[in-house]
């Protein structure tokens, strides 16, 4: 039922939304503690980077035969985890779900944050890095390398401009806050477009969003898609599959919602929007995560059943060695502790709370992330052809500290991006929010 007010109940249910949203924008002492310790552990991490350059990828756990170790596992999951802006902007919002309003761009700045560090956890796998210009110069369409990079810059500028669209009015509103300082107030106006808050500006920009939202349907579906490719396009057992595009799609959507419900809780405790996102949101978000789950483990079911009803020779060593040999405890920690008890737990209403919640997301997260790491790695230590007469550090894959913390760089860049666009953008629609609250004309008010 839509809410009528008087002007000045308008006015002060506005001035109390935004003062709520604005609260966390700013650089204050604590923002310079949490960046001034992400830049001290980047630098370490750089040194180790800057070793592998001078070393060579020996000094990484990849060898010949594990040619693909942690960073390509790395570039999966964040690939993977950049899907969470298009499952909640697009197919959310496209069906009408209201109630995403006040998580919309959390979203979006996630996917950003993954996205955009997706292409450098890449350059990390490269022995020599300044050849990275070859892949425009002289790549070739039928090269899944190529669609890769394609589909992932088309789904970085796509979530930029989702991002920013349904900014514009909020900028607009705050360019004229006299609480935030001056040369915050001068970018708003510039990057606000002049916006007047009238009714056929409102028209146009619902429109833009809707065809953005349309649009990064397929685009995202491809980034994920495509990335299934370079590994089911060859013929090694465990790879060789024609579910591999919908079983990485469902997986990027379970390791997508649980980093948003760590982002949620976290802002809602920190930046004490209580008011905002609110348990009916975590119990939303917590029965997609159920459902995007349960379609992830049909796929993992037909994923292991049907090589291990044939079990054909090479097969049977591939999936023997992950249920019960090397990678065994990994393999049943990840589907126990990071799907399957998840999945159970948030059933029940009680467990999709925002605290039991957010415990739960940092299990599927891990689990996702290793659940990368066994795509990746255990294929290649049963190639076709037999190993002879080389050291068992090339057969078997064993991470270095050296790839650790370059691998550890790509997070804390993540980390970083998300907390200067939640630093200096509301990270809630204000003038959604308004809307709801029976606001119909913020911009006047303000």
């Amino acid at each position: 039922m839509e809410n009528h007010f008087t002007l000045e109940q308008q006015k002060e249910s506005l001035h109390k939304i935004t003062s709520d949203l604005i609260k966390p924008i700013g650089i204050n002492r604590s923002f310079h503690l949490w960046m001034g310790f992400l830049t001290l552990a980047l630098l370490g991490c750089l040194y180790a980077y800057y070793l592998q350059l001078r070393d060579g990828l020996g000094v990484a756990g990849i060898r010949d035969y594990v040619s693909w170790g942690m960073y390509i596992a790395n570039f999966v999951f964040f690939v993977a985890s950049s899907l969470i802006g298009m499952l909640i902007t697009a197919v959310l919002g496209l069906s009408g779900a209201k109630w995403i309003s006040p998580i919309a761009r959390i979203s979006e700045i996630i996917a950003i944050g993954f996205a955009a560090i997706a292409g450098l956890v890449i350059v990390s796998d490269m022995g020599r890095p300044e050849r990275l210009i070859n892949v425009f110069i002289y790549g070739r369409i039928q090269s899944p390398i190529l669609w890769d990079v394609t589909v992932v810059t088309t789904y970085v500028l796509i979530s930029l401009i989702l991002l920013y669209l349904p900014l514009i009015p909020d900028l607009a509103m705050l360019s004229r806050n006299q609480t935030l300082p001056k040369w915050l107030r001068k970018a708003y106006e510039l990057l606000s477009i002049n916006w007047k808050g009238t009714a056929s500006q409102y028209e146009i920009l619902h429109k833009a969003i809707k065809i953005m939202a349309i649009l990064i349907i397929p685009v995202a579906l491809a980034i994920h898609t495509v990335t299934s490719w370079l590994f089911a396009s060859t013929a090694r057992v465990g790879w060789d599959s024609t579910i591999f595009g919908p079983y990485f799609v469902t997986g990027a959507f379970v390791a997508g919602t649980g980093f948003l419900i760590i982002a949620m809780y976290f802002f809602r405790k920190n930046y004490k929007l209580h008011d905002y996102i609110t348990e009916l949101h975590f119990d939303k978000i917590g029965k997609i995560l159920v459902l995007v789950s349960l379609v992830y483990l049909y796929f993992n079911i037909n994923e292991f059943l049907v090589p291990g009803y044939k079990m054909k020779s090479h097969e049977a060593v591939h999936l023997r060695e992950l249920m019960a040999g090397n990678h065994a405890w990994l393999f049943w920690g990840v589907q126990i502790f990071g799907l399957i008890l998840p999945i159970v737990l948030l059933l029940f209403k009680k467990m999709r709370k925002p605290l039991p919640m957010f415990i739960i997301s940092i299990f599927i997260v891990i689990g996702s992330w290793f659940k990368r790491y066994l795509i990746v790695v255990p294929t290649q230590e049963h190639p076709f052809l037999p190993i002879q007469n080389v050291p068992d550090n090339f057969i078997y894959y064993q991470p270095t500290l050296i790839e650790g913390l370059i691998t550890m760089a790509s997070f804390i860049l993540v980390l970083m991006i998300v907390t200067i666009l939640s630093k200096v953008f509301p990270i809630i629609p204000i003038w959604e929010t308004a809307h709801e609250k029976g606001i119909h004309e913020p911009e006047k008010l303000s």
